[in-house]
This record gives structure tokens, C-alpha cells and sequence, in this order.
């Protein structure tokens, strides 16, 4: 599998729980820090959303990863250079850097750690306790975006 161009399209009732879920962040409702991200679309320039899993170190840097792969969302993200994120009326703006695949591990695993239970499913079968080999084989198919 080429994992530099890897993509996992909503299937089944995805795009139908995608829906109802982008809501909650528009109402003012995270659930374990969830946003609504907006970027501006890298064709049409119109704002595109989506509800991604803000994720917050102990260190307080904060990141954004792609569980599904080189999504819209990443492709937009990595030509704008940043966007938004929006919970309810909050809106804050934000830069982002494409964090390199030799630095994803201890992201990646983090992640799983705290959504796992979420996106488990995108990650076909590595879960919190791999291997940082494990984890290094899979980096390049999982866009992780630092944002400031």
C-alpha cells in the first residue's frame, strides 16, 4: 500500500454521522475536544469545515491528525497554511506545519491513546500498544499537523 497517498472515503453511514457530529461543534459542544476546522478550499477559495479531535500534549502543543489519510481537509490545509478552529460563536485562528514522518510516532500513539475507541477503525488493526516500528510504518499514510 503506498501510504503517501493513502485515503479512507466515508463508507456506510459515515457520511450520515459525519453530519450530525459537525453540528455539535457548531452548537458550542466538544466532545473530548472537538472542533470544527475551516479551510479555505485550495481550488474555490470558499471556506470547507469538517470536525476533527483536537489534540492537546501535556505541553500544551496542540495537533491535528488525519485518521482517514490525505483528506480534502489535508490537501487544503497544506496549501492555506492554516485556518480555523470554530466551537460555537469562539472562532480562533490558527498557522499550521506538516509534522515529518520520522517525528509522528509518540503522536500517533498518543492519538490512539485518547481516541482509539473513535478511530480504531482507520487504523487497520495498530492501536496504542504498538511497536514504534509499527507506529513509523504507518506515519505516511497519517497527515499530523502542528498548529500555533
Amino acid at each position: 500500500m503506498d501510504h503517501s497517498t493513502r485515503y479512507i472515503n466515508p463508507a456506510g453511514l459515515d457520511p450520515i454521522m459525519n453530519r450530525i457530529f459537525n453540528w455539535l461543534p457548531r452548537l458550542g459542544i466538544s466532545v473530548m475536544g472537538s472542533r470544527l476546522l475551516a479551510v479555505r478550499g485550495r481550488k474555490s477559495g470558499q471556506w470547507r469545515t469538517t470536525m476533527v479531535n483536537l489534540m492537546v500534549r501535556d505541553d500544551g502543543a496542540r495537533f491535528l491528525v488525519a485518521p482517514r489519510g490525505h483528506t480534502q481537509w489535508v490537501r487544503n490545509l497544506r496549501v492555506a497554511g492554516g485556518g480555523e478552529l470554530r466551537l460555537g460563536r469562539k472562532v480562533e485562528e490558527f498557522t499550521a506545519t506538516e509534522i515529518a514522518d520520522a517525528d509522528k510516532v509518540p503522536l500517533l500513539r498518543l492519538y490512539l491513546r485518547k481516541w482509539g475507541w473513535e478511530v480504531g477503525k482507520f487504523f487497520e488493526g495498530v492501536t496504542k500498544d504498538a511497536t514504534d516500528a509499527e507506529l513509523a510504518a504507518i506515519a505516511p499514510g497519517f497527515p499530523v499537523f502542528q498548529i500555533n
